[in-house]
């Protein structure tokens, strides 16, 4: 097991070779922290699954969340879970030796971490599912974006560009429920076009993971046997870019039109020059505070059983034996004329946006 250590406000726990980029400064030992239901501080627990935190975005939400944390007067564990589910969940174990107050997590995979978040539950320990919808365990709330919704703009953005054509869809994880979610969203704006015989699903793939490179090899397969495509809908920016690479080389980036999600830079780059056309940005900024609030009330509820947790009438459905309160923040379509919303938020500056454009000119 790595070592756990205190960063600033939180606590990071990674494997040699994390990618996370997080600076271990200002270390200091993690004892003393307060029991659930003692005095002292809060501690929040943050289980990341490392294969979703190199995603470009995810560094940002830990950010958010950590800032919003400390400015609600709360420490945060972190811990980077480098050697998949398996180890996640033997890093969500020892957080809860640590004695936290309630436990975050993005799951590595939403089916094969059940039992550790029963366990963690028969502790005592509230759990919050961030971003994907742990499944058969009961949970205290789920935090995220409308995924079918995310779907629904995929399909929106792409059936506008080209209402007659041939589709590629490249999927996400099969081991993340909200890569079916999404799909479900697209299928609902796509498949009249399709019942009508005005769009082709040429190919219709699923990723183990959310790798580019999975997807490279993936992508290319298929258009060893085929580029007649017209539209490729992707699971998330990454995806995308292994998408618009494999046209670039076969100088058809630009005359595909290509859709993600993230609005990562290098999509928001892409996206000013033509060569994809949509992406979904998540306001992380929200989800992230929103996040942090609802984790310190769940907290400090559990300790005196009297602070009110923030109310929410959506119920998801994680097939266990009760709905889960769920609070769902709104995604935003973002393409070319609308590329300033990004930029408004912060999230990425003008300049970045806009590098490669400048460079050409």
């Amino acid at each position: 097991m790595a070592a756990v250590f205190v960063l600033c406000v939180y606590c990071i726990s990674c494997n040699e070779g994390n990618s996370a980029g997080i600076q271990n400064s200002s270390i200091q030992s993690a004892s003393g922290i307060k029991k659930p239901g003692g005095e002292g501080k809060l501690t929040i627990g943050f289980s990341i699954a490392t294969a979703t935190f190199i995603i470009e975005r995810w560094n940002k939400d830990l950010k958010v969340f950590t800032g919003a944390a400390q400015q609600l007067g709360a420490d945060v564990i972190v811990q980077l879970s480098a050697g998949g589910i398996q180890e996640q969940i033997a890093q969500i174990n020892y957080m809860v030796n640590q004695n936290i107050d309630v436990l975050v997590v993005i799951a590595h995979d939403t089916e094969l971490i059940a039992d550790a978040i029963l366990g963690v539950k028969y502790s005592g320990i509230p759990v919050i599912a961030y971003d994907r919808l742990i499944q058969r365990a009961p949970l205290d709330a789920y935090i995220s974006f409308d995924s079918k919704e995310v779907g629904r703009q995929f399909g929106r953005a792409l059936s506008r560009a080209v209402p007659r054509g041939r589709y590629l869809v490249v999927n996400g994880s099969v081991h993340d429920v909200n890569s079916f979610d999404i799909s479900a969203g697209f299928h609902e704006i796509i498949d009249p076009f399709v019942k009508k015989g005005e769009v082709t699903i040429v190919r219709e793939i699923w990723l183990e993971e959310w790798s580019s490179d999975e997807a490279l090899e993936k992508i290319s397969a298929i258009f060893e046997e085929t580029t007649g495509i017209d539209a490729i809908a992707c699971g998330n920016d990454a995806i995308a870019g292994a998408a618009i690479q494999l046209l670039s080389e076969r100088r058809l980036a630009g005359n595909v039109a290509v859709v993600g999600q993230d609005a990562d830079l290098s999509a928001c780059q892409r996206i000013v020059e033509g060569t994809q056309l949509m992406t979904v940005y998540k306001p992380i900024g929200k989800i992230g505070v929103r996040a942090a609030a609802l984790a310190v009330a769940i907290a400090q509820n559990a300790r005196d059983n009297q602070t009110e947790i923030p109310f929410t009438n959506v119920m998801a459905d994680n097939n266990s034996e009760e709905k889960i309160p769920a609070y769902l923040e709104k995604s935003i379509s973002i393409f070319r004329n609308n590329i300033d919303e990004v930029i408004r938020d912060g999230f990425h500056s003008r300049e970045d946006v806009y590098r490669n454009i400048n460079t050409m000119d």
